[in-house]
């Protein structure tokens, strides 16, 4: 009696002791898997970035594209742009072009009207009332010839800059993309986007015009 009754009061401290076995060899056998399953997925998500020699040098400072920057200015005279979405890098491409005599006029394409009419015609321009003066209608002249007219002669030409150009319709792109042969001494630069660098394509492309549409 005495040696069953032992048996019995050690036959729970057994059965724990292999329950506890039994939970730490589970535990350990997920936290494998868990690793492993992490491990792998972290393999997965690698990223690899490839560097060049401007990131040794100061990219941001150095531009090796700028030669093609200004011979494509004057081979296709009105290009389309897009830059990074923080800014700042267009400034260079700009001041290239104001090193080579060129000069500058700024517009918004937001609140430009029609292109044509504001930027070659007389149009006319109501300023706000505020509900209290007369509704009036100034006229100005045509802004590019207005420009045009004040260059100095030394001067290399005219730079119409337009930002925010992608709220444009295909129509009104057409127009600038031709306004270098109606002007000669014109050129147009229209930014239409962002993109991850700075990029610039013929703006004669994007608006849907042939090659050699629009060239004297």
């Amino acid at each position: 009696m005495a040696a069953a009754a032992a048996c019995s009061a050690l036959l729970p401290s057994i059965s724990q002791k292999r329950l506890q076995l039994h939970c730490i060899t589970s535990a350990g056998i997920t936290r494998k898997n868990a690793s492993s399953t992490a491990a792998r997925t972290y393999k997965k998500s690698i990223t690899r970035c490839s560097v060049s020699l401007e990131d040794f040098i100061g990219g941001d400072l150095v531009k090796f594209d700028l030669g093609q920057w200004l011979s494509d200015v004057e081979e296709h005279k009105a290009l389309a742009i897009y830059s990074p979405h923080e800014g700042g890098y267009e400034g260079r491409y700009l001041n290239r072009l104001r090193y080579q005599g060129y000069h500058f006029l700024d517009l918004s394409a937001r609140g430009l009207g029609d292109p044509e009419t504001t930027l070659t015609k007389f149009h006319p321009v109501c300023p706000a009332h505020v509900g209290k003066q007369p509704i009036a209608r100034w006229y100005f002249p045509p802004e590019v010839d207005y420009r045009l007219s004040l260059l100095p002669p030394d001067a290399k030409g005219l730079v119409v800059w337009i930002i925010e150009a992608k709220v444009l319709s295909k129509a009104e792109l057409q127009f600038l993309a031709i306004l270098p042969s109606l002007r000669p001494r014109v050129r147009v630069i229209a930014e239409c986007g962002n993109w991850r660098k700075f990029i610039w394509t013929p703006l004669k492309e994007i608006a849907g015009l042939p090659a050699a549409a629009g060239q004297q």
